[in-house]
């Protein structure tokens, strides 16, 4: 079962607002008596219908239905061809239904319109306008514009005067509209002018708008200046009559109030001064008692040598000792993942680190670190610093780092060189005294 469809003509023409029509006859090729229904698919969908839109055909039956496009005047429908497809639908058979294709060509329409926005504009120097162009038809269009007054007193400059409207869109076009003379004083003046727009196809179209011309000095400079000048005036006389003679009056309680000040001032500076010299004699006796602690003479001569010297037991404690510690660490992805290194210390001692050398002659890629371990497994980072950053890196500390009885010193590598079959191998070398814990 299924049916059969033959369309009068396939090429169609049409203009925008109009209509036209085409025949298609609907044949039943099944045994059954059907119901088909006859519908338009594709981008004509829209504006066409089918008459009558359902037909009951006998077996071996036919019936003609009448297809109608009407595409509206309107630039969503573009100009040009647009294919269709007339869809007959068995009810008893749907896997039996056509579709017959063909074409139908929409004709173009122009429709552009144009104005100024504002209309009219109020300005001493220059005027700034926009041109409002839209393309209501159904096809692109190029359009030229043209500013013109007719006294030939305005000069204009617009930021483009060609330009292309699809259809269905609007433009907005700069102008400014300037004098070719000004005034500073003067009522306002009426410059009327028009800006021709040319589409590429159809008529000429015209835009009209005013720049009322003003004075360039404002309105309200001249009150404003003599307003100011009356105040002046008053204000001189107030001086002279009133003001002066106060600000005398007020200038001399001032002064001797100033004077009174200035004397409290300067006898407390000599009590001041008084108290300096104690201050000073105080420092004199205990410099005295400083250079006799270090075994030097008050009394002799600057550059003599010290009668005496007390031992320094902070320079005497301990023994000198330095140690280096020296990695070789895998390579990881992983900037979080380090390696340790511990340092082996004398666990009765305790450790006071002054220098710690720093040294990566490979110019390794990652991160190096310096530990204290405390005796409960705690750590914290003393030092951290990137490979890449450093060949050799020296640290000197005025207070030494102080690792007490039972700590460890211990160094963490985290190695990210780019070759992944190269271990960083950075070293730590440390320098201080080893003295006795408590």
């Amino acid at each position: 079962m299924g049916a059969t469809a033959t369309l009068s003509t396939t090429g169609l023409a049409v203009a925008p607002g109009e209509d036209v029509t085409c025949t298609v006859v609907v044949r039943n090729t099944g045994d059954l008596v059907d119901e088909f229904t006859v519908d338009v698919v594709g981008d004509a969908a829209g504006w066409a219908t089918a008459e009558p839109a359902v037909v009951n055909l006998v077996p071996q039956g036919s019936a003609s239905v009448v297809v109608r496009f009407a595409p509206p005047r309107a630039a969503e429908v573009a100009a040009g061809p647009v294919p269709f497809g007339i869809r007959v639908t068995s009810r008893e058979d749907p896997y039996g239904s056509v579709v017959e294709e063909g074409s139908v060509e929409v004709g173009e329409f122009t429709g552009v319109s144009a104005e100024l926005v504002p209309a009219k504009v109020e300005a001493g120097s220059r005027g700034k306008f926009e041109v409002a162009i839209d393309n209501v038809g159904n096809a692109p269009v190029a359009v030229r514009l043209h500013p013109a007054d007719p006294d030939g007193e305005l000069e204009f400059r617009l930021d483009r005067t060609d330009l292309v409207l699809t259809p269905g869109t609007a433009a907005f076009v700069r102008l400014v509209a300037k004098p070719r003379d000004t005034f500073l004083r003067g009522p306002s003046q009426p410059r009327p002018f028009r800006v021709e727009v040319v589409p590429s196809s159809g008529p000429s179209l015209t835009a009209t708008g005013t720049l009322v011309q003003r004075q360039l000095l404002p309105k309200w400079l001249l009150p404003a200046l003599a307003a100011l000048l009356a105040l002046a005036v008053a204000l001189v006389a107030l001086w002279f009559t009133v003001l002066r003679p106060a600000v005398k009056s007020a200038a001399r309680d001032a002064a001797a109030e100033q004077a009174s000040e200035v004397k409290a001032v300067a006898e407390q500076a000599q009590a001041g001064a008084q108290q300096a010299q104690g201050a000073a004699e105080q420092a004199k006796t205990n410099s005295e008692a400083a250079m006799r602690e270090v075994g030097l003479d008050p009394s002799a001569s600057p550059g003599s040598p010290p009668t005496s010297r007390r031992p320094d037991p902070a320079a005497e404690q301990g023994e000198p000792t330095d140690f280096r510690v020296a990695a070789d660490a895998d390579v990881t992805a992983n900037r979080d993942q380090f390696a340790d290194f511990t340092a082996d210390l004398p666990a009765d001692k305790a450790l006071l680190v002054t220098d710690i050398v720093l040294q990566n002659p490979r110019g390794d890629t990652g991160t190096v670190r310096v530990l204290r371990e405390a005796a409960d497994g705690t750590r914290g980072v003393l030092l951290e610093v990137g490979l890449a950053n450093f060949r050799d890196l020296d640290r000197h500390y005025v207070e030494p780092l102080r690792f007490r009885k039972g700590e460890k010193v211990v160094v963490q590598v985290s190695c990210q060189n780019p070759d992944s079959a190269v271990n960083c191998t950075p070293s730590v070398s440390f320098s201080g005294r080893a003295v006795d814990a408590p």
